[in-house]
């Protein structure tokens, strides 16, 4: 009876190994930009509290969301509404554009625009 040559395994985990490790980078970097993109809203809902509480006790709530947020003020749009009496209310709105610079899937996505708004009581 003929022999059959025995087949050789060796290189199919590398091979394997090669096809998914693009996919699986690429997952990895849209999973950072994802907590970039989750850090930006965190810090804009932060901001924007911080905005309204200023506004509140009748100070500059632009400085005070740009100062206690770490953002890029040239990225960021603050806009107050409401009233300007003590015992009415006043809004603080913020819109910015959260960078995606995360290579190769930072150039895939474009910016994303992150909003948060916070209302307080004016203080008398």
């Amino acid at each position: 009876m003929p022999r059959r040559p025995q087949r050789d395994d060796r290189g199919q985990a590398t091979v394997e190994l090669a096809l998914v490790f693009p996919v699986i980078l690429l997952l990895l970097l849209l999973l950072i930009q994802v907590g970039f993109v989750v850090r930006a809203h965190i810090l804009t809902t932060h901001a924007a509290r911080e905005g309204a509480r200023v506004a509140a006790v009748g100070e500059d709530p632009m400085a005070a969301a740009v100062a206690s947020s770490g953002l890029d003020p040239r990225r960021m749009d603050v806009e107050r509404s409401g009233g300007d009496a003590p015992g009415e209310t006043v809004t603080i709105t913020i819109e910015y554009d959260a960078p995606t610079d995360v290579p190769i899937v930072g150039r895939l996505l474009d910016d994303v625009e992150v909003r948060a708004e916070a209302t307080m009581r004016i203080e008398g």
